[in-house]
Order: C-alpha cells, then sequence, then structure tokens
C-alpha cells in the first residue's frame, strides 16, 4: 500500500481500528496460550502495534475482554430511564435488556471465545464478578429513579442481571435463536419460578 505521500509504507490507521487489532490479538492470543502465558507486549506485537499503542487503549490485558461495559451500563441505564412508566422493576429491566441485545449480537464473535476465556481464568472471573456488581448497583439506580424503593430496586437488579446472563449464556450455547429469545424465555422461567 501506499502512504499519502504515494510512497511505499505503512498507511495511518485510526485508533477505532488499532483497538479492534488489539482485542482480536488478544482473543488468539489467550485461546492459544491462555491468558496468564500471554503479555501485552505480546498482544501489541501481533496486532502490529507499540506498547504504548496497547496502554493507550487499556490499562491492563484484562481490561481488553471488558472493554465496552461502560457504554453497556450507560445504555442499560438509559433504557431502563425511557422504559414506560407504567411497567414494573422486572419488565423495565427487561426492556432495558432487550435494547441491549443487539450490541451483544452484533458482538458475537468476540462475546463466544470471551466467555471462555474468562470461564477458564480464576482472575478473570474475579474480574466479572467486580463489573458484574457495578452493571448492578448502576441498574438498581436507575430503578430507584424510577421510583422503585431501594430495598426492591437491589432485589430486581440482581435478580434481573443474573436472569440476562443467564439468557446470555445460553444464546452462547444455542445460537439457533436470538439473544432476545433466550431473554424473553429466561425472564419466562423466572416469572414461573415466582408463582
Amino acid at each position: 500500500m501506499t502512504d499519502k505521500c504515494g510512497t511505499l509504507g505503512s498507511v495511518p490507521r485510526s485508533g477505532a481500528d488499532a483497538r479492534r487489532r488489539l482485542q482480536q490479538a488478544a482473543l488468539e492470543l489467550y485461546q492459544e496460550r491462555g491468558f496468564d502465558r500471554t503479555t501485552s507486549a505480546e498482544i501489541a506485537a501481533r496486532a502490529g502495534v507499540n506498547e504504548r499503542t496497547f496502554f493507550r487503549h487499556f490499562p491492563d490485558k484484562r481490561e481488553v475482554l471488558f472493554d465496552g461495559e461502560a457504554d453497556l451500563r450507560a445504555a442499560l441505564m438509559q433504557s431502563v430511564a425511557e422504559a414506560p412508566g407504567e411497567l414494573p422493576a422486572l419488565d423495565a429491566l427487561l426492556h432495558a435488556f432487550r435494547r441491549a441485545a443487539q450490541i451483544l449480537e452484533d458482538n458475537r464473535a468476540f462475546r463466544e471465545p470471551r466467555l471462555r476465556i474468562i470461564a477458564a481464568t480464576p482472575t478473570l472471573r474475579e474480574r466479572e464478578l467486580a463489573k458484574a456488581a457495578m452493571l448492578t448497583d448502576a441498574l438498581a439506580e436507575a430503578l430507584r429513579q424510577r421510583g422503585v424503593a431501594d430495598r426492591l430496586a437491589g432485589l430486581a437488579a440482581a435478580t434481573g442481571w443474573a436472569t440476562f446472563h443467564h439468557a446470555a449464556q445460553d444464546w452462547i450455547d444455542d445460537p439457533s435463536r436470538s439473544l432476545e429469545k433466550h431473554l424473553l424465555q429466561a425472564f419466562d422461567d423466572l416469572r414461573g419460578l415466582a408463582s
């Protein structure tokens, strides 16, 4: 390829492209070598960038797998806020999860190996639990802002997030159905358990 001056050389890459290549390189290396035996320098080299570029995008090698969590949290909180006012707490959460499902559907190629890597790595499972706790707290706050009592908001958020996580795992295991269909089934199952 030619650069802007028409000479042979590397083409400048956008930050989004570098970030995507770093994520792909990390997934490949984590699957080949395991998370613990992979360094940020190796990820950067596989992605064709230097290690400083890696650290411009990610604070550490764990966060490559948790990229987008803040965006998902914000989208879920906004969707809870925008849910029709008459919906009870769990239905407001289902409304939010259904709207967020498309984000996950669009990233299935990343999500599937990501879950396997996390499941095989204790430090990543611990990190995932911490991220899930932050998401649950955010969902509880969004419900409180809708007027749900504090005690019920926390219970609904924890229950709703566990149900969403269950549906997402079912979707990974059974890709013949959409995440939305798995979500609807999981929430129907939850209602069945509660009745």
